[in-house]
């Protein structure tokens, strides 16, 4: 269906029909309920406040089980706060924050797997980019060059990307 069909059908529904489907739309689909529950009450404070615990259970796990180290979990959440619309400025936020997080692990671990640093690398790319087409890299420039210094100083295998990248984003936006 169009969106053009969907206008179509929905204007000729009686307000009471469109409140059921709406209604209905809200049981039926997480989704939604999701959307209206943020909608309404969009503490968006406390939603990042749950996101970075779990990010940080990711790598420094509260029971005595071994770290996951999975960006994914980091991944979607970000995902998920930009469909909901959250404040640019709270997702750049928690984007730094899952790398800082995995910084702090690595300087206590020993990292042997590529992988890692390759994903930290993309995660770093992502927030940089986010920032600059968000109009709000000169809040977090600190962090962001903290971030790349604290990859030379762990001596990271693609420490000279972290470095190479910031370049190119200074010279052409920073």
């Amino acid at each position: 269906m169009s969106k053009r069909d969907l206008k179509k059908y929905l204007k000729e529904l009686s307000k009471e029909q469109l409140e059921e489907q709406l209604f209905e739309l809200y049981e039926k689909f997480r989704d939604v309920k999701v959307y209206y529950d943020f909608a309404f009450n969009p503490n968006e404070e406390k939603l990042i406040g749950e996101a970075k615990v779990k990010i940080a259970n990711e790598y420094f796990p509260m029971k005595g089980r071994k770290a996951k180290m999975r960006r994914s979990i980091a991944q979607k959440f970000i995902k998920h706060f930009i469909s909901l619309g959250v404040d640019v400025t709270l997702v750049a936020d928690l984007m730094l924050f899952t790398i800082e997080t995995a910084q702090r692990f690595s300087s206590k671990r020993y990292i042997k797997y590529e992988s890692f640093f390759k994903s930290l690398f993309t995660a770093y790319q992502q927030a940089l980019n986010f920032m600059i087409e968000n109009g709000i890299i000169n809040e977090f420039l600190d962090r962001v060059v903290e971030i790349k210094e604290e990859a030379n100083r762990q001596n990271w295998v693609n420490k000279y990307d972290f470095n190479e990248l910031l370049e190119k984003f200074d010279d052409n936006f920073l």
